[in-house]
Parts: structure tokens; C-alpha cells; sequence
């Protein structure tokens, strides 16, 4: 049945992905026009990325300042790995798998940022200290209403850490695991049968990408209020657009593309032309996002203040209140 079905379908949409000649020689003057403008919008993206670098070292402090350069990448490195797997299909795997391990590193670096906009860690023990913290918050656990809130000591903000670290280094380890595999064979998304690597590798880097989700999501919601003045809440937002577009959109299509839905169009397979679809949408967006977070990270802040000079000025703000309502009554 199987060799039926595949005697039927175009032996041009079961080939391999074309190789970097083949895309550009298959270029009309449309094709040219739109590859050229793709590769002009992620080189200006690195540009611009590699100029606020330079002013985030000059102007921040340390260790903000490498927090900082770590989370603006995001954007920029995408655009970037996303223009060489358009030029390149067959290094598609390799380019996908750089911009998804950079951004895990990301998640991380989302997590430490909100913390060292307080001051860094002692402060922001001793800013929330004798305060609990809702969990009851995406992606993990938004909808168990009823856990209890949590008290913020050392050892839940070291459980916070661990839980973004891990899917930083586990993603890494992985794809390495699955770079090695592919290249004897033994690794192909196309495969879903239970036998390949593929089917267990991926959904476990799913449950990893939740479980490093969660604990920024936690630190955000209880923190944003205290973080608004620094735009946090708008940074967080970008951080939030990446990961969307990044996983959830280039899994969308990779599906469709897996299904058939996409059809082939010579040199390009189905998946190779859904990979292709994914990389030039990614330059686009990334490029608008890079944008975007330059507006909100090349700028200074002001630092927060700390724990006792907000716990002193609501003490005489309540001793002016009191003392207003003592006069009223008078």
C-alpha cells in the first residue's frame, strides 16, 4: 500500500532539499527581488543589534548591561540563522536548532533580567520578603486556582533559576544529540513512527520548554507592578512575541507542510517549501521585533529604589493621610 501511495505522488516532492545553486538559479526577477529584500532586512537587523551592543556597554552597568545583550539577540540571531536556511535549505536543521538553543539561553536571561532590575538577588529577596508569590500562572499551572501561595525565600528563587536554566542546557544537549542521529540517519521529523527519535526527542523538549516558562511567568506576574517604571511589561511582551513566532508558528507550519497541506513546487519538497515559507516569515517579524526592542532597550532608566526607601516613603504617605484626616475632622 505504502509503495502505492508513493508511486503516485511526484518523485520531485520526495527529493532532498535543493542545494544553495539550485534556489538561485530557479530565482525569477520577482524571487530575486523578495530574497534580496530579505537579506537586507536580517543584515540590518545585525547591524543595528551589534550598534546597541555597543552603546549597552558604554551606558549600563555590569552585570545588567550582558543581560541585556543576551535578550536583544534574540531577534537579530533569528533573522540571521533564518536568512542562511533560506539560502541554504539543506542547512535548515542546523540554522533552526542555533536559533532555538540562543533562545533558550534567553528564557534564562528573561528571569535573571527581572531580578537585576531590583538590584539583583539579596535585593530582591529582601524587596519581597515575608510576601508570597501566586503560581497559579501559565503555562503550567493557570488554570489550578487553587494552589496556595508560596513565601519568596533563597531556596524557591534558586528553584525559580533552575527551572529556566534547565531547558537551556537540556535544549543544547539535545540538539547535538539530534545533529549526531541525523547524520547516521537515525533522526527525521518526518518520521512519526513510535520506533523514531524524533517522536520522543521533540515532545520532551516541549515538556522542557514549558517547565522554563513557567517560573518567568511566575516572576513576572508578581513583579510587574514594581517593574513598570523600567518597561518590563512592554519587554516582556516582545519576549513573549519571539517565543510564539519562533516554536508555535514554524511548528504550525512545519505540520502542514508534513501533511501535505503545503504542496511541493520543484526544486522544493513540501517540507522543504513549508521550511522555506517558515524562514522568509521569520525575517519579517524578527525584523520588526528588533525594532521594537531597540526603542525599549537603548534608553536608560532610572534604578528602582530600594526596599527601605519605598517601605519609608509609604510610611509617610500613611502618616500624611492620617495626619489630613486628623485636620478634616478637626
Amino acid at each position: 500500500m505504502e509503495e502505492d501511495f508513493n508511486s503516485t505522488i511526484d518523485p520531485a516532492c520526495l527529493q532532498e532539499p535543493p542545494l544553495a545553486t539550485e534556489v538561485i538559479k530557479q530565482l525569477d526577477m520577482f524571487g530575486v527581488c523578495i530574497y534580496s529584500m530579505l537579506t537586507f532586512m536580517s543584515s540590518l537587523s545585525l547591524l543595528l543589534y551589534l550598534e546597541e551592543c555597543v552603546y549597552v556597554y558604554r551606558k549600563l552597568p555590569h552585570p545588567k548591561k550582558k543581560t541585556i545583550i543576551w535578550i536583544n539577540g534574540a531577534a537579530p540571531v533569528i533573522a540571521t540563522m533564518s536568512c542562511f536556511g533560506m539560502w541554504i535549505p539543506r542547512a535548515v536543521m542546523f540554522t533552526d536548532m542555533t536559533s532555538n538553543c540562543y533562545f533558550a539561553v534567553v528564557v534564562y536571561k528573561v528571569l535573571v533580567l527581572m531580578i537585576e532590575e531590583q538590584g539583583g538577588s539579596n535585593a530582591f529577596l529582601q524587596r519581597y520578603s515575608g510576601e508570597t508569590f501566586k503560581i497559579s500562572t501559565g503555562p503550567c499551572c493557570c488554570c489550578c486556582l487553587c494552589l496556595p501561595r508560596v513565601p519568596l525565600t533563597r531556596r524557591m528563587m534558586f528553584l525559580l533559576k533552575l527551572g529556566s536554566l534547565q531547558y537551556a542546557i537540556l535544549k543544547t544537549a539535545l540538539s547535538v544529540l539530534s545533529i549526531i542521529l541525523w547524520t547516521n540517519g537515525y533522526f527525521d521529523l518526518s518520521d512519526l513512527e513510535i520506533t523514531g527519535t524524533a517522536i520522543w526527542i521533540n515532545p520532551f523538549i516541549g515538556v522542557l520548554t514549558i517547565t522554563s516558562l513557567w517560573p518567568v511567568a511566575i516572576v513576572f506576574m508578581n513583579t510587574r507592578e514594581s517593574l513598570r517604571s523600567v518597561k518590563m511589561i512592554p519587554k516582556y511582551a516582545m519576549y513573549q512575541l519571539v517565543l510564539v513566532l519562533s516554536q508555535l508558528q514554524t511548528s504550525i507550519i512545519n505540520i502542514l507542510a508534513l501533511d501535505g497541506t503545503i504542496a511541493c513546487a520543484p526544486p522544493f519538497s513540501s517540507q522543504a517549501r513549508g521550511s522555506m515559507l517558515s524562514q522568509q516569515l521569520m525575517i519579517m517579524e524578527m525584523f520588526l521585533i528588533t525594532l521594537v526592542t531597540r526603542f525599549l532597550y537603548r534608553r536608560t532608566y532610572d534604578p528602582l529604589p530600594s526596599a527601605a526607601y519605598e517601605a519609608d516613603n509609604d510610611q509617610n504617605t500613611k502618616m500624611c493621610l492620617q495626619a489630613a484626616e486628623v485636620e478634616h475632622d478637626v
